[in-house]
């Protein structure tokens, strides 16, 4: 009974912050803006921009809290400044949620970063593959080429063992018999182990300023990563 009343009244507060933010809409609606510079103009087409994130959360917050739909990821925006930021679960232990865009780096024996990748509203998986033929076609031949766990399924490993000698790309969860002899074999161990030198350079990178980025827009945070990483 309490949890029943207890619901009641979360909804009516949240009818209430509803109702308000309908009404301050209606007011921005009917504002009228004199366009006498071009300064005005800029400013119309910000407010335009504001008033239809309003519309869609103010409908996203209706469905999700009062009628109680599980919105779909496709329609959650994490950020109205910067639209193209993503929720990033990296399934980890005690690992929190971050907000953000997913990069991946590719470093060589020395410790140097030779490649890297803007993920595009995909996980690791997606990129296996083209991290590879990237490298491929700029030097020719892979010795060997150590992958983060989340870069693993069957398709990457076959595909990618075509062209790569010695392939570290562990599997998660239960292993076979074969691939408990495969991943327990010295050379993939060894291999495997000196895999935590990356770390190093994403460390590196979040003390050289890509842990925030200060511009705006996605063609400013892809240059500014592309700066820092060379500049690394």
């Amino acid at each position: 009974m309490l949890a029943k009343k207890s619901e009641e009244n979360r909804k009516t507060v949240a009818q209430d912050y509803l109702n308000k933010a309908k009404l301050f809409l209606e007011k921005i609606k009917n504002y009228e803006f004199s366009l006498e510079t071009e300064k005005d103009l800029f400013i119309l087409v910000e407010m335009e921009y504001y008033i239809s994130m309003l519309k869609k959360h103010i409908d996203l917050f209706e469905r999700r809290v009062i009628k109680g739909e599980v919105i779909a990821h496709s329609e959650k925006v994490f950020s109205i400044f910067e639209t193209y930021t993503e929720w990033i679960n990296k399934a980890k232990r005690n690992q929190n949620i971050e907000l953000g865009k997913m990069l991946a780096i590719t470093t060589d024996q020395y410790n140097l970063i030779i490649d890297y990748q803007n993920m595009e509203n995909e996980t690791n998986k997606g990129g296996a593959c083209d991290i590879g033929t990237r490298i491929l076609t700029k030097y020719g031949s892979i010795g060997s080429h150590s992958f983060d766990k989340g870069y693993y399924t069957k398709t990457n490993k076959e595909l990618s063992s075509l062209f790569i000698s010695k392939l570290i790309m562990t599997k998660k969860g239960k292993l076979n018999k074969a691939e408990h002899e495969e991943e327990h074999k010295k050379i993939f161990k060894k291999l495997r182990n000196k895999h935590s030198a990356v770390e190093t350079n994403i460390n590196k990178l979040e003390h050289r300023g890509l842990d925030r980025c200060p511009d705006r827009g996605y063609i400013g945070f892809k240059r500014y990563i592309g700066m820092c990483i060379q500049s690394s």
